[in-house]
C-alpha cells in the first residue's frame, strides 16, 4: 500500500520531509540557544526518516528509527528542541511524563495511551489539511441552504400550469436577488430557524470511555444512541457559521482521514518521553518495584508493537522516541538493559552559562524581550531593553539559579515578570510613551529580592 503521507505543512520553505540536517539545525537555532550536539542528533534522526521513505521492498521495514536519550538538567532546552522539531516538520507529536505512570494510586490509563494520543494528534493534522480542500464546496452548500431558509420554494398549486410557471419565475427572480444580497453579506442580521444537531456524550461502560472500550462495541453503542437536534432562531451570520461547520464535517472522508492519520503516526510520529530517570529503581526501596514495572511496560512500545486505537491498529516500530531526564541520582546504565538498547543515541546537554542567558534574551525569534516589547506595544508603550540591562538580567538569572534551585532558562520568566510587573500594571494608563529598561532600572527592582536568599526562593 503506498504511503498516505503528504507534506502536511511546515514553517520553512523546504518541504517538511525533505529538509537537510543543516537546514533543520538552522531552523532550531532561531529558537534555541546552544546545545549543538542535541540539535545535530535530532536533525540526523529526522533526515533518516526521509531516507527510509525513499527505500522500497523489505529493507524499508527493516530500518528502525534511532531513538534519542537527552541527558541534562531542567530548563536547558530538551523539551523545546523536541517540540520545535515536531512543529518544524509538521509531524504528530506528544509529550508524556514517565513519572505519571508511577504515582501511588494511579489508575485508568496505561502506557499504550501515549500511542492513542499520538494518533489523535495525527488525525487533527490530517483533518485540518483536508478541511481546507472542502471549504469552497462547503461555502456553496451553505449559501444554498441559507437561500432555502430565507426564500422557501413555492408549493405547487396542482391547478393551472401557467399559474405555477408564473410563480416559479417570480420565485427564481426573488431567489437571484436574495443570493446577490447574501453573497454581499447584506442579510447577516435577518433571522432564520435552524435545526442544530447535538453532539453525543462519550460512551461510558464499566468506567471505560472512548477508545478504552472494544472498538466494535463502542461503534455499536454510537449507532443505537439517538442523536438529538434542537430548533433555534439564529441570525444569518450565526447560521452561516453553524452550517459551514456541519457541511465541512459532512464533506470530509472520515475513513480516509483515519487511514492517513495512522500512516502519518506510524511513519513520522514522535513521542517525547520526559523524566525517564524518575522510573529508575533505587536500591533498597520496595516502592520502586512499580518503577521497574513502568520500564517493562514501556519496552514493547519502544521496541515495536501493535496498539489498538479507535482509528485502527497502529504499529509503533517506526515511531521516533525522544527520551529525556536529568539523571542526577541515576545513570542511563541503571535502566533495564533492553530499554537502554532502544535509545542508541545519547546526547548530554550543557548547563546554561551567564553568556547563554544573554543570548537567550536577544537571539531567538520568540525571545522574552521581544515578547514583552510586542505586548507593551499594544498599549502604545515603546519598550526598549539596553545592552547593559540584558547583561544585568542575565547576571541575576544566573546567580539565582546558582543560589537556589537551578531551573535553567525558565528562571528568566520569573525574573522578567518581577522586573516588569509595575509597568504591566500601569501601561494602560500611560497612553503613548517610551520606557527604557537599563541596568539601573533592573538593579532598582531586583537587587533587594536577589540579595535576600530566603525571599528569592519564594519570589524568583
Amino acid at each position: 500500500m503506498p504511503s498516505l503521507i503528504p507534506n502536511w505543512g511546515s514553517e520553512t520553505k523546504s518541504p517538511a520531509n525533505e529538509q537537510t540536517p543543516r537546514e533543520i539545525v538552522e531552523q532550531l537555532d532561531k529558537y534555541i540557544v546552544g546545545q549543538g550536539d542535541a540539535k545535530r542528533s535530532v536533525a540526523i534522526a529526522i533526515r533518516n526518516r526521509w531516507r527510509r521513505q525513499q527505500l522500497t521492498g523489505d529493507i524499508k521495514n527493516e530500518v528502525a528509527p534511532k531513538n534519542i536519550l537527552m541527558i541534562g538538567p531542567t530548563g536547558v532546552g530538551k523539551t523545546e528542541i523536541a517540540r520545535r522539531l515536531a512543529k518544524l516538520t509538521g509531524a504528530p507529536f506528544i509529550k508524556v511524563e514517565a513519572t505519571k505512570y508511577t504515582e501511588v494510586g494511579y489508575y485508568g490509563r496505561d502506557v499504550e495511551s501515549m500511542v492513542r494520543e499520538l494518533v489523535d494528534n495525527a488525525v487533527n493534522i490530517v483533518r485540518d489539511t483536508e478541511r481546507k480542500n472542502v471549504e469552497e464546496d462547503a461555502k456553496q452548500r451553505v449559501e444554498e441552504q441559507l437561500l432555502d431558509l430565507l426564500c422557501p420554494r413555492p408549493i405547487p398549486s396542482f391547478g393551472d400550469d401557467s399559474d405555477d410557471d408564473d410563480v416559479t419565475k417570480q420565485y427564481e427572480r426573488t431567489r437571484a436577488k436574495m443570493k446577490a444580497m447574501l453573497v454581499n453579506f447584506e442579510l447577516e442580521e435577518r433571522t432564520v430557524e435552524l435545526s442544530i444537531e447535538q453532539k453525543q456524550s462519550p460512551v461510558v461502560l464499566g468506567g471505560m470511555v472512548g477508545d478504552q472500550m472494544d472498538l466494535d462495541l463502542q461503534g455499536m453503542f454510537e449507532k443505537i444512541i439517538p442523536k438529538n437536534s434542537t430548533q433555534r432562531e439564529l441570525t444569518v451570520g450565526e447560521a452561516r457559521k453553524v452550517l459551514f461547520e456541519q457541511e465541512c464535517e459532512a464533506l470530509l472522508d472520515q475513513e480516509m482521514i483515519s487511514a492517513a492519520a495512522v500512516d502519518l503516526a506510524e511513519n513520522v510520529g514522535m513521542i517525547f518521553l520526559d523524566e525517564l530517570d524518575k522510573v529508575v529503581a533505587s536500591e533498597g526501596k520496595s516502592a520502586d518495584v512499580s518503577r521497574q514495572g513502568v520500564q517493562r511496560d514501556l519496552l514493547p512500545i519502544v521496541e515495536g508493537t501493535s496498539v489498538q486505537t479507535k482509528h485502527g491498529y497502529v504499529r509503533t516500530d517506526h515511531i521516533l522516541f525522544v527520551a529525556a531526564g536529568a539523571f542526577h541520582k541515576a545513570r542511563p546504565c541503571d535502566l533495564m538493559p533492553e530499554l537502554q538498547g532502544r535509545f542508541p543515541i545519547r546526547v548530554e546537554l550543557d548547563d546554561l552559562t551567564q553568556g547563554d542567558f544573554v543570548r537567550i534574551l536577544q537571539e531567538p525569534e520568540n525571545s522574552l524581550t521581544k515578547q514583552y516589547t510586542a505586548l507593551m506595544k499594544t498599549e502604545g508603550v515603546d519598550l526598549e531593553f539596553t545592552e547593559d540591562a540584558i547583561e544585568a538580567i542575565a547576571s541575576y538569572a544566573f546567580k539565582v539559579n546558582q543560589s537556589t534551585q537551578n531551573i535553567g532558562a525558565r528562571r528568566l520568566y520569573t525574573i522578567l515578570e518581577r522586573l516588569l510587573e509595575e509597568l504591566s500594571f500601569e501601561a494602560p494608563n500611560m497612553k503613548m510613551g517610551r520606557v527604557q529598561v537599563n541596568a539601573g532600572y533592573v538593579n532598582e527592582r531586583l537587587r533587594e529580592v536577589t540579595e535576600d536568599e530566603d525571599l528569592s526562593k519564594f519570589i524568583l
